[in-house]
């Protein structure tokens, strides 16, 4: 497999005449979590869905090595359905019975979620909801996991605690993640790398490499001053170290 799962070489994408991203041109390691950020509406899920192959770019060409695996905003469980039941269809792959459900019963260890196996998605809180879609996406042997604003409609806490269940369960079951998301604090706590997209149509304006193992706390001198670069970037906080220096940027 390549070292580089996924590329992206001088991609735009329009829909008649609006113009949503152009030329952007990206390369993520085997194993990187790199999380996308922007203003409202520029084109980061648009972006998502050039990389999981579900769009097309109208120009420019993206390269994909490996199984992809989305999770989105909204979780897509299965209403009818049970807990087993919904993770059991990230392992349709698996044609032995009792592998798949040992399979299962791991990823329900690994979610903490023992106990819950046959209750069905209107029984669970919302974080629980989001750890069984998180299961079910790192339930067999995908390669990728594209994630579309995965906490936002959890409330602060429950989100701050999902960061620290995917950093766990990342560590048990390594992936290549790309991560859209509006939370900069979210982005700084999880990424590897962080891609600060321009207004539409979006262009890449800033990339920030985070060097610091997960969990990550969210005081580290390193996480506030990741928050603090990105949010300058997004024009959202004023630099003053920028402006006394004159001109050029300032790295984390």
């Amino acid at each position: 497999m390549s070292s580089k799962p996924l590329q992206v070489e001088k991609v735009s994408r329009s829909f008649g005449a609006v113009e949503v991203l152009r030329a952007i041109s990206l390369e993520i390691v085997r194993g990187e979590f790199v999380a996308v950020v922007g203003p409202s509406g520029c084109g980061k899920t648009t972006l998502l869905n050039l990389l999981s192959g579900y769009d097309q770019p109208s120009s420019g060409l993206i390269a994909r090595d490996g199984r992809v695996r989305m999770v989105y905003q909204q979780d897509g469980l299965f209403p009818w359905k049970t807990v087993t039941e919904n993770i059991a269809l990230g392992l349709r792959h698996v044609r032995d019975d009792k592998e798949r459900w040992r399979q299962v019963r791991e990823m329900l260890r690994l979610i903490r979620l023992e106990g819950f196996e046959h209750h069905y998605p209107h029984q669970l809180s919302g974080g629980m909801r989001q750890r069984v879609e998180l299961a079910r996406a790192l339930a067999g042997e995908s390669d990728i996991l594209l994630m579309d604003e995965p906490f936002s409609s959890l409330d602060y806490l429950t989100r701050l605690r999902m960061r620290q269940e995917l950093a766990r369960m990342l560590d048990e079951r390594p992936r290549t993640v790309v991560l859209v998301t509006h939370d900069i604090e979210e982005a700084a706590q999880l990424a590897d790398r962080v891609v600060v997209l321009t207004e539409r149509p979006a262009q890449i304006r800033y990339e920030l490499a985070i060097d610091l193992p997960r969990p990550r706390d969210l005081t580290h001198p390193e996480v506030v001053g990741a928050i603090h670069r990105v949010l300058t970037e997004l024009g959202i906080e004023h630099d003053p170290e920028a402006v006394s220096a004159g001109s050029g940027k300032q790295s984390v």
